[in-house]
Order: C-alpha cells, then sequence, then structure tokens
C-alpha cells in the first residue's frame, strides 16, 4: 500500500463529524444546501444529510460515497480540485460550506463566492507547527499563522476561530478552525 493509499484509508476510518463542525452545525439553514469539498468518505455531509440538508460532496476520489448515489438529497461530483480544470460547481451558491483536513489555497475565491448571503464557512485544517507533530508537513500544506482570518478579512464575519495544537480532533495536530458567515452586518451568537 502506497503512503497515499494508506493516509486516505486512514481518513476513511474516521466516521464521526468534527467537534468543529458540530459545534458550529446550528449556524447552518436548516432544509440548506450544504457543500462538503474535499470529502472524502463524506462523513460531514453525512452528517448533514441526517440534519435534513441538501449535500454536495466533492473529492478526487467518489468511490467510498458510491453508498449515497440513490439519496435524493446528495449529489456527488467527482473533480480533481487541483489540476487546473474549472471550478465543477460553476456559479452555484450553498448555505454552508464545509472543508476538513485539506488545503488547496488557490481555489479559496470559488469557495468564498460559492457562499449565498448569509451562508456558513467552517473550515478547519492543519497549520504551521503539525510538522513536529504528524503529516502533513509540507509547509504548502500547513496554513500560516492567522491565515484563515486573513482570507476572512473584509469579506465575512468570523463568529469562532482558533488556532493552535488540539488533542481532541480526529487526527491530532495543530490546526486552524474557522466558521464565518457571508454577512457583515448581522450580529450572530457565538
Amino acid at each position: 500500500m502506497s503512503n497515499i493509499d494508506e493516509k486516505r484509508s486512514k481518513h476513511l476510518k474516521i466516521t464521526n463529524p468534527s467537534p468543529w463542525v458540530s459545534r458550529w452545525a446550528d449556524l447552518v439553514k436548516k432544509n440548506g444546501t450544504v457543500l462538503d469539498l474535499a470529502a472524502g468518505g463524506g462523513r460531514h455531509g453525512r452528517f448533514f444529510l441526517d440534519r435534513g440538508n441538501r449535500v454536495t460532496l466533492v473529492d478526487k476520489l467518489t468511490d467510498a460515497l458510491a453508498d449515497l448515489e440513490a439519496d435524493a438529497n446528495a449529489k456527488i461530483i467527482t473533480a480533481d480540485l487541483e489540476d487546473g480544470s474549472p471550478w465543477p460547481l460553476g456559479a452555484q451558491k450553498f448555505d454552508a460550506v464545509i472543508v476538513v483536513n485539506y488545503l488547496y489555497r488557490p481555489i479559496w475565491p470559488q469557495i468564498l463566492d460559492s457562499l449565498k448571503p448569509g451562508g456558513v464557512l467552517i473550515y478547519e485544517t492543519f497549520a504551521m507547527g503539525n510538522e513536529a507533530y504528524s503529516r502533513p508537513r509540507n509547509p504548502d500544506h500547513l496554513l500560516k499563522q492567522s491565515e484563515l482570518l486573513d482570507i476572512s478579512e473584509n469579506r465575512l464575519q468570523v463568529i469562532g476561530f482558533e488556532q493552535g495544537l488540539v488533542t481532541n480532533a480526529d487526527i491530532p495536530g495543530v490546526k486552524q478552525r474557522l466558521c464565518a458567515i457571508n454577512d457583515l452586518n448581522q450580529v450572530y451568537p457565538m
């Protein structure tokens, strides 16, 4: 088994949603649309399907999502987000975009543009310092200090942000976590 296959197998065994995603899930519009980006086995998409949302799951490899093909509320898109192909969702907008354990900076504009007004971005991934604990270690795959805050500045209202060593996560390590809403005027509960 290659390193990539081994890493993928490890991620697919995780079925519970991230505590960070669960914490902010109530901000997502009931019966709204959710994008689970780099969905893997679809643990977050499945979580929102169980909550009654319509979910689009996007990943380069979607074999682990085959059981969802018959679900009328699930749409599965097989797409390599890093090969230079056009954004696979066009101008489609969502009530929430969920990204966990994935980082590819060139698509940040498309991620932000995929949020409807009032849409919720829940993002959690590894940050600088993680190289001392586990993979990823490549700086291209690690957020810089407060980088998620920087991409949301003057664009999204930050509801929650954490940065540092996370030991109670699906995959422990140094992470950044952001929950932000595409609405700079409304006051939201924390």
